[in-house]
This record gives C-alpha cells, sequence and structure tokens, in this order.
C-alpha cells in the first residue's frame, strides 16, 4: 500500500512537472516572436462607435479584412489559410493575395518585402488579428486616436498584437515592446 502511494505521488509530480513545461515552452514561443518577429502595420477598419470603447478594452477590425470574404466566400475553404501582405518602407501592410502556404506562396510573390499571416477562422468570419486590444483603466483616452495595429509575425504567419498607433505611426500608451 506504502508503495502505490509513493508511486501515486511520482506520476502527480510528473504531471505537474509535464503541465508547467507545456506553460514555459508555450511563454518561450511568444516572447520569441515578441522578440523577433517582422512587424507589420495593419490599418484599422471603423467599428461602431457604440461599441469602440468597452470598459478596458478596444473592439478592432482591420482594413484588409475586406479581402478575407470575397463575394461573401469564405477564402478558409482549405486550412491552414495566410494572407500575403506587402510592406511599404514603413512595415505598412497592403494586400497582396491569399495562399494556402506560409513559405511557398509567399515566396511565389514577386515583392522581397512580402509577409505572411495566419488567417484565423472566427465566429463572425475570418480575422486577420484580435477583435479587442485591452488596457489599463482609465487610460481609454489614449487610445482614440488609434489608426493602426503594430503586430511582431513569426516565420509560420502567427501574428502578435503588441501596440496600436495613431494616424502618424506615433506608439499610443505605455508599452512593453
Amino acid at each position: 500500500m506504502k508503495n502505490r502511494a509513493v508511486g501515486v505521488r511520482w506520476a502527480l509530480a510528473a504531471a505537474c512537472l509535464l503541465v508547467l513545461a507545456a506553460a514555459v515552452w508555450s511563454i518561450w514561443q511568444f516572447e520569441r516572436v515578441l522578440r523577433q518577429g517582422q512587424t507589420v502595420l495593419l490599418e484599422l477598419a471603423p467599428v461602431d462607435p457604440r461599441s469602440l470603447m468597452q470598459g478596458d478594452y478596444m473592439a478592432l477590425r482591420y482594413a484588409l479584412e475586406t479581402h478575407l470574404e470575397p463575394s461573401g466566400q469564405s477564402v478558409l475553404q482549405e486550412r491552414p489559410r495566410f494572407a500575403y501582405l506587402h510592406l511599404d518602407a514603413q512595415n505598412r501592410a497592403s494586400w497582396a493575395g491569399g495562399g494556402a502556404d506560409a513559405r511557398l506562396s509567399a515566396q511565389a510573390v514577386s515583392s522581397p518585402r512580402v509577409v505572411s499571416v495566419r488567417i484565423r477562422p472566427g465566429r463572425w468570419g475570418a480575422r486577420l488579428g484580435p477583435n479587442a486590444f485591452f488596457f489599463q483603466e482609465g487610460t481609454a483616452q489614449q487610445y482614440e486616436k488609434a489608426r493602426w495595429g503594430e503586430f511582431k509575425v513569426a516565420p509560420d504567419g502567427r501574428a502578435l498584437l503588441v501596440a496600436l498607433r495613431d494616424a502618424n505611426l506615433n506608439l499610443l500608451g505605455a508599452n512593453r515592446f
């Protein structure tokens, strides 16, 4: 009976270590994208003013998302799907096309300043990024002038929203990156 209790404790300890290792690995991957990812600026699209500021977050849409569902047909027929974005000298993105592969199709596009961004399927359509930006309570006024979302994009197309910028590309609010 005592040996069984010791075995259960070891199994429980091993399971806890495995969960902890998975969490650390996930955090490390996100931090790596934040440090080494390609900076991409996506223009924000107008959002219903009644839902623009809701408490401690801002509802977001992106202007390039109009290309994701042409004629009512979702480009997410084959998964995963990627958006190919041309970057200008200031890393502002414009639409270059869509496809099924992050690396091959982006190389097929003639411009050297093309980045692949994974398209996220969503309940109300495909998305290029998150639908909300959270900020510290009482700082909503700092973000009212937001016109661009700043992302860090990994080579596999994962994109993380790191900041909001105004029409002149000035950083809004207090940001770590």
